[in-house]
């Protein structure tokens, strides 16, 4: 009998081996029934994932951190148990911005968006702003909430620019915005997007959770096989049927790049991990050293071995 998880994403083609591995019958496989819900935001994911609301969440590595040292955008009943199980990309993040911005310091005095303020991936666009030459005090940011909200807000001008991945930034630069730079050309090695979950939910749930491993994995196997392209840009597009097939192909070369795409078999970055705990000190004010504090690779290892 079928096991239900209950999964929260952040919308997009980043969420394509959930799609692959229910398609191809990889989580039936592993007798598990996987209910994909998208978030609005970080606020409500996170809140939500903490709460029990859902047993898993594919979330930035930023969120586990800060929630779990208590410097969530938003206060959260009882101590977070949450951890990181698994990896999943460096966000593919670019900044993108109106046209008429050719350089960082044309964003001086203008408001950009984020998801939220002290979470995610703001620190990272500070950061990008700051080797770009502009201070803390040169621009204003603005919480809109998730990518599919902040790219509304961007095609409406109500902001100068916010992050975006892919394929937001593909869609971005074909309608005329500009993209000013990326994030990993910038940071260096960034874990953005990781498997997560509470850790009492997990010690509860090991065979559930050992075989949403496995069926991602398999899953990120499938989609890296170039033979396997045609048949994974109709997966795409049958999910996210709004989209062109021309810029579902570019997706595609870009999330399945040697090197630079998913995370193969969804190896956790620990230098990535790193990166995000050397921004969270620095604009957090919060000494942070210990990447292994928020994940927990032993599931990880125990459904591997399981193969």
């Amino acid at each position: 009998m079928s096991r239900t998880l209950t999964v929260i994403v952040f919308p997009g083609g980043h969420n394509w081996p959930l799609f692959v591995a229910e398609d191809k019958g990889l989580f039936a496989r592993e007798e598990i029934d996987v209910v994909v819900t998208p978030t609005p935001g970080s606020v409500y994911q996170l809140t939500n994932l903490i709460a029990g609301t859902f047993d898993i969440g594919m979330t930035a590595i930023d969120n586990v951190i800060a929630y779990d040292e208590g410097q969530g955008e938003v206060r959260v009943d009882g101590t977070p148990d949450l951890f990181a199980f698994m990896g999943g990309n460096h966000g593919f993040l670019s900044l993108v911005v109106q046209p008429e911005i050719r350089a960082c310091a044309d964003l001086k005095g203008a408001a950009l968006s984020v998801d939220a303020l002290t979470t995610g991936f703001a620190f990272v666009l500070r950061k990008m702003l700051a080797l770009g030459g502009l201070g803390q005090g040169d621009y204003r940011l603005v919480p809109v909430g998730g990518t599919l909200e902040r790219w509304r807000a961007l095609q409406q001008r109500a902001h100068a620019g916010t992050l975006l991945g892919t394929p937001f930034d593909l869609m971005g630069e074909a309608a005329g915005l500009r993209v000013l730079g990326k994030a990993v050309e910038a940071l260096g090695s960034y874990e953005a997007l990781v498997g997560a979950t509470r850790r009492s939910w997990a010690s509860a749930h090991r065979a559930e959770l050992a075989g949403f491993i496995r069926a991602y994995v398999g899953a990120l196997g499938w989609l890296f096989d170039r033979a396997n392209r045609a048949e994974a840009i109709e997966i795409l597009l049958k999910r996210l049927p709004q989209m062109a097939p021309a810029l579902a192909a570019k997706t595609y070369d870009v999330f399945c790049a040697p090197g630079t795409g998913f995370h193969p078999r969804a190896a956790l970055d620990i230098e990535g991990v790193l990166t995000a705990l050397r921004l969270r000190s620095e604009y957090a004010r919060m000494p942070l050293a210990d990447p292994g504090k928020y994940y927990d690779l032993s599931y990880y290892t125990a459904a591997m071995a399981g193969r």
